[in-house]
């Protein structure tokens, strides 16, 4: 299987606010996406899946990463 880039951006619950996110990750599919965008949140900032909004999950090129992880991954 051939893993992807995606564009991931949502908001997640910081304190009593939404704190917007957008970020890059290569998966396989966005079923993948959504258990490592929990999975992050949750180890780094201890937030529960249930703080976490999903709004955005596109498919993106090479040429338009900007994260320069994946770039170097790509």
């Amino acid at each position: 299987m051939r893993t992807k880039i995606f564009r991931i951006q949502g908001k997640f619950m910081m304190g009593n606010a939404f704190q917007p996110f957008t970020k890059e990750l290569k998966a396989i599919s966005e079923e993948d996406i959504h258990e490592k965008i929990y999975s992050e949140f949750g180890s780094k900032h201890g937030i529960n899946r249930n703080k976490i909004v999903i709004e955005d999950i596109k498919e993106i090129s090479k040429d338009d990463v900007q994260d320069p992880m994946i770039k170097a991954l790509g």
